[in-house]
């Protein structure tokens, strides 16, 4: 009996953007063929390949002589493998309320990381060594989770940038009390490019212990990485990652997405016309009467606050979602592919369904 035949087709009009997630963008083409470059023929399994081998050098070009990158499948598992190296047992990290190992996480680092997440309320998304104190006691009091990490996002959750100094302030005065430093980088690149800097000038120049770097929001298919920078915070990271469940097998289609992106400008190139497109989208909605931006636009995230009824009318139009929808509040994401003429129709949009 012959099998059925297969008939491949696309399921979805490629010409429609919104502006809900980065996540959202397909993959960018050179990756792509990257990706194609790595498929012929075999490699060794489980990271013992060529690919993953030469994306080592590219990540010590980026963070210094002594990082190293564990590739995995995704932002959540790069974060709890991640926090859950530089704490021991009994161990507990303070973050920003708003952060996304606390909000968008289902709950992972703590549940599956067996880690405290000890919060801070804070403006703009953004730790300061005086808001850490609030939660930086009680190394002693055994009836206490220990704070043992700090964990900033760069960009934050709420599409603001830390500068460099912000996170050296930070690193010394967590490093002073005995604690490590780990940074939430699924968009880092945005934040490279809106800087204007090299990711380690924010990185391990100015004294981070171990990172999450993203991939995916920057135009990868799908994978991430731990990048540990100070080799005596960890220990037994492969084992680590294998009990975590994000061991890939075919670990070379993950570490090439990785170097087509790092290896030479890919990474700034995507991130700069993502946050262009953002600057873009806020010039034109700051115009619009009624529509109030509610964060410094660093980023590729725009948050803005107009009436619950226009947005409802807007989302049946391009796709988006409610940050705090009781108050109005929205984000609007772009990304590597949105183009000047998206934006400008959205923003026309808004436009009209403000004036209704």
């Amino acid at each position: 009996m012959n099998p059925p035949k297969t008939d491949a087709r696309r399921h979805h009009d490629p010409e429609i953007r919104g502006f809900a997630s980065d996540n959202y963008a397909g993959a960018h083409p050179e990756v792509l063929a990257a990706l194609a470059l790595a498929n012929g023929g075999h490699q060794v399994s489980y990271g013992e390949d060529a690919y993953t081998e030469n994306l080592q050098g590219v990540i010590r070009s980026h963070f210094g002589a002594s990082a190293e990158a564990f590739p995995v499948f995704n932002g959540t598992g790069a974060n709890v493998i991640a926090l859950q190296a530089v704490t021991d047992r009994w161990g507990a990290v303070i973050c920003a309320e708003t952060a996304h190992i606390n909000v968008d996480e289902c709950g992972a680092p703590e549940r599956v990381g067996g880690l405290k997440l000890l919060t801070v309320p804070t403006p703009d998304g953004k730790l300061t060594p005086e808001l850490i104190d609030r939660q930086a006691y009680g190394w002693d009091d055994e009836h206490r989770a220990m704070p043992q990490v700090v964990s900033i996002a760069q960009n934050t959750e709420l599409g603001t940038v830390y500068t460099p100094d912000e996170i050296r302030a930070i690193c010394e005065h967590a490093h002073a009390h005995g604690m490590k430093v780990h940074v939430d980088g699924s968009r880092l690149a945005n934040a490279a490019a809106s800087l204007n800097v090299p990711m380690r000038t924010f990185t391990n120049a100015v004294g981070v212990d171990i990172l999450s770097l993203g991939g995916t929001k920057n135009g990868a298919l799908f994978g991430e990485a731990v990048v540990v920078i100070n080799q005596d915070a960890v220990s037994h990271m492969k084992h680590l990652r294998k009990l975590s469940m994000q061991l890939a097998s075919k670990m070379r289609f993950v570490s090439v997405q990785l170097e087509a992106l790092l290896a030479r400008d890919l990474w700034l190139r995507n991130a700069r016309h993502a946050n262009g497109m953002a600057q873009r989208l806020a010039e034109g909605v700051r115009a619009v009467h009624g529509v109030e931006i509610l964060h410094p636009v660093q980023a590729n995230a725009v948050f803005a606050r107009l009436p619950h009824d226009v947005s409802e009318r807007l989302q049946k139009r391009y796709r988006f979602y409610f940050w705090d929808e009781a108050a109005g509040d929205v984000r609007w994401m772009c990304g590597f592919d949105t183009t000047e003429e998206d934006v400008d129709g959205f923003v026309a949009a808004v436009k009209e369904e403000m004036a209704r």
